[in-house]
């Protein structure tokens, strides 16, 4: 089966003004998803969906291919949807969509995605690592809750499931989304053509909406914790720490 990924990026994030062209370690962050990618070696091709000609430059500049896409799409899966939808990637089995956010993005996260959709038959495969109790109440940290089979209930910028008893050990109870997802074709056209759903809007969630229409979202359990995506200018401060502190140890 043929993957495409497809790293979404738009320029207009509200928490960091020009996002993607932000400097990680001397490299705009779009280009340190795309090298990162490239590396694990999962996917068959690779491109990069904008509503920015700055961002399509920088990323040509680094010899990866630039889609234009609608500047009013309302979330990434809108915007993969619209490339997925080109004739040039109609024999792409499964299209993945790695948040351009996720520069440590774990090859078991992306592998484990990939699988819950090729070989597990979810409609849509994403990721999800453990997440410390004290860090269940950061809203900048989505958490998911699953079902037996692995699959998800509901997605939280809110610590779930909440203890009702704060004396109640924490264990293995908070999840962390990690933000990859693949989907088959088919799950694809169908959420695009979806309308938002209230959760979706409320907690700005994009994969509320496929819960609310009843598509399955397959959660790949990782076994360690992953480096939080850079949602925040904290988290890119971090992500800046923890990637020069890794160059100086090699």
């Amino acid at each position: 089966m043929r993957v495409l990924g497809v790293i979404p990026a738009r320029l207009g994030s509200t928490r960091i003004p020009h996002k993607p062209l932000q400097p990680l370690a001397g490299e705009p962050l779009v280009t340190r998803v795309i090298d990162r990618v490239q590396r694990l070696g999962l996917v068959n091709d690779l491109v990069v969906a904008t509503d920015s000609t700055m961002v399509a430059r920088v990323v040509e500049l680094a010899g990866t291919r630039a889609i234009m896409t609608d500047p009013d799409h309302r979330s990434g899966t809108d915007r993969v949807a619209e490339v997925a939808a080109r004739p040039e990637f109609a024999g792409h089995d499964v299209v993945v969509n790695i948040q351009g956010d996720e520069p440590f993005l774990p090859s078991s996260a992306l592998r484990g995605a990939l699988d819950r959709v090729m070989n597990d038959g979810d409609d849509v495969g994403t990721a999800a690592a453990p997440l410390a109790a004290e860090d269940a109440h950061d809203v900048s940290r989505v958490k998911v809750v699953t079902d037996a089979r692995g699959r998800a209930l509901y997605f939280s910028r809110a610590a779930i499931p909440w203890r009702r008893d704060a004396g109640t050990p924490a264990g293995d109870l908070y999840w962390q989304h990690v933000g990859v997802y693949a989907y088959s074709r088919e799950a694809l056209a169908r959420w695009a053509g979806l309308g938002p759903s209230p959760a979706e809007e409320a907690e700005r969630l994009e994969q509320l909406r496929a819960l609310h229409h009843g598509m399955s979202v397959g959660v790949a359990r990782l076994d360690e914790a992953a480096r939080p995506g850079v949602d925040t200018p904290e988290d890119l401060r971090r992500a800046e720490a923890y990637w020069l502190a890794q160059e100086e140890h090699g």
